[in-house]
């Protein structure tokens, strides 16, 4: 008989709790990047205005999944 790892099972129960820690991980970076830019030389302040930009629409795509997330546990689904 071969030993095949078996996929763990989808465990969704603490999907929320899990992005929202995440959105507020996100956000304080993006919080500490702005504080700091204010220091750096203009080129590097240009990466992290962009870099900070992709974290928005992180938050943003993190706000819906945990939107979705919320509604599947209210009927439900998980």
């Amino acid at each position: 008989m071969e030993n095949q790892k078996q996929p763990k099972p989808d465990n969704r129960s603490n999907n929320v709790e899990r992005l929202h820690d995440m959105i507020e991980n996100t956000e304080r970076k993006l919080q500490e990047a702005e504080i700091s830019a204010e220091f750096e030389p203009p080129e590097k302040r240009t990466w992290i205005k962009e870099k900070n930009e992709r974290r928005r629409q992180s938050i943003e795509a993190m706000k819906e999944e945990m939107k979705d997330e919320m509604d599947a546990r209210q009927r439900g689904e998980v």
